[in-house]
């Protein structure tokens, strides 16, 4: 573990230290000292041309190369692309400019790099190399981020726990037995165990706040329409897909989401002002489920601190359907769509019992923005400017916890396990960020949800709780 101290958010060191000097990392000049700097600070070191960004990518590379046997957490690690992106930006007459210099991303596998395949999570996917970046990639290289690798994602990005067939499961870095998460687990493994320092994650049903919750870190969900989908398209899975960072605390994320978004909105997120509407809950989408005693703790303890800050912090319930089906007809629809890009005789059998089952939900399904609950939702939020619920009813579970079963059952157990998917049916924005940790030191996560639109609140009301509350790196 990091750090010498403890507590309640465990070690002492947090995510938001660094060095007092620029010349204190350029003496040291160790892996550890580089690599656990936030990107922002690597960011403006290389803009200062006091770090060499060369001499930060062979941090991370070396980092990969000792954990990623046991870690798991790419498809391809692009080394030889990433030093010759490093060793351009040394000479680019713009570097003070660019926003992320010299930071390392992983990029998920469903979003084209050129000059690599985009495989999905399968191998039933084709091996055919992208002919171009996509605008996501784009941006990001513009900004100055070197791109890393690919990520281990389930296979379609079906699921929220990263499992697939084709490649070694993704292991958590807080306890290599429990899940990171999905679907965006790889990219979440990269970011905690500091292989990375940012990576691009997709969230269709969940699959950014599960991880960061699973990994404690910070995943942001925007709304629909803020960053590019990947692919030319407008919406993927009929609207339930967003795309966005995962970053080891709330600053990189905002940066992150302003290369991405072109917005230039989220790169300095300041603490909200006192007395915002903040509405507080512990009801699951399913009825009957009730999260975990240390969940609750956490959500009461983060209740408490933005009391303290001056915000008007009240328990309130949104009313959710009796069933999923607003959720999973466009899911199942969705993963039916996406599976025209891979061989169908080669995938997992429960990708294809649920292709199948998403074909016949095709002729029905319509916009998640025209769903009822999206339509509730909209007049809901009205009444305060964000919501806080848990993303998940407990704590990461065991690898393999639904291995061996079919898509029905599988669906029913994730749907009781976590509390995101209605949020993306309602179009709206979220963060999930750390809330402390269980009794044996795994990490528990919230979730902010606010209206489209909302992203620069609710990054800035997470801020004020990582002041509040800062939490620790994974121990490894």
């Amino acid at each position: 573990m990091d750090g010498s101290g403890g507590g309640r958010y465990g070690p002492t060191m947090t995510v938001n230290s660094a060095p007092q000097t620029a010349a204190d990392i350029r003496r040291d000049g160790d892996d550890d000292s580089l690599t656990r700097l936030p990107a922002t600070e690597m960011a403006r070191l290389v803009r200062s041309r006091t770090l060499d960004p060369v001499e930060l990518l062979d941090a991370s590379l070396r980092r990969i190369d000792a954990l990623e046997p046991r870690l798991h957490a790419f498809v391809a690690v692009l080394e030889r692309s990433a030093r010759d992106q490093a060793e351009r930006l040394r000479a680019r007459p713009d570097l003070d400019r660019l926003p992320l210099a010299g930071v390392p991303v992983a990029v998920k596998d469903n979003i084209a790099i050129a000059g690599e395949p985009t495989t999905y999570g399968s191998r039933a996917a084709s091996q055919a190399p992208a002919q171009e970046d996509s605008t996501i990639v784009r941006r990001l290289r513009e900004a100055g981020a070197v791109i890393v690798g690919r990520t281990v994602m389930p296979e379609l990005a079906i699921w929220p726990f990263t499992e697939p067939e084709g490649y070694p499961a993704p292991c958590n870095p807080w306890n290599p037995d429990r899940t990171p998460g999905g679907s965006s687990g790889g990219s979440a493994v990269a970011v905690a165990s500091r292989m990375a320092a940012l990576a691009v994650g997709s969230d269709g049903g969940g699959s950014i706040r599960v991880p960061a919750a699973c990994c404690g870190i910070v995943g942001v969900k925007p709304a629909p329409g803020l960053v590019p989908v990947p692919g030319g398209i407008t919406d993927h899975w009929h609207g339930l897909t967003a795309f966005g960072p995962l970053a080891r605390n709330v600053p990189d994320a905002a940066l992150m989401l302003d290369v991405l978004s072109e917005s230039h909105l989220y790169r300095d997120p300041v603490a909200a002002t006192s007395g915002l509407r903040i509405a507080i809950s512990t009801r699951h989408p399913v009825f009957g489920v009730r999260p975990s005693r240390e969940i609750r703790e956490a959500l009461s303890s983060t209740a408490a601190s933005l009391t303290t800050a001056g915000h008007i912090v009240a328990s309130a319930n949104p009313r959710y359907p009796m069933t999923p089906t607003q959720f999973t007809s466009r899911w199942l629809a969705g993963i039916a769509e996406d599976a025209t890009w891979v061989d169908m005789t080669h995938v997992e059998p429960r990708t294809a019992a649920m292709v199948r089952r998403g074909q016949r939900a095709q002729r029905k399904v319509r916009p998640a923005s025209d769903s009822q609950f999206a339509k509730y939702i909209r007049g809901w939020l009205s009444g305060c400017d964000v919501l806080i619920t848990p993303v998940l009813s407990s704590p990461p579970v065991l690898i393999g916890k639904w291995s061996g079963r079919g898509w029905l059952s599988t669906m029913l157990g994730i749907g009781r396990w976590t509390y995101t998917s209605m949020w993306n049916v309602a179009g709206v924005a979220a963060v999930a960020m750390p809330a402390g940790s269980t009794g044996d030191g795994l990490p528990l996560g919230i979730q902010l949800i606010g209206p489209a639109g909302s992203e620069a609140v609710l990054l800035s009301v997470a801020a004020q709780l990582e002041r509040v509350n800062p939490w620790s790196m994974a121990p490894v």
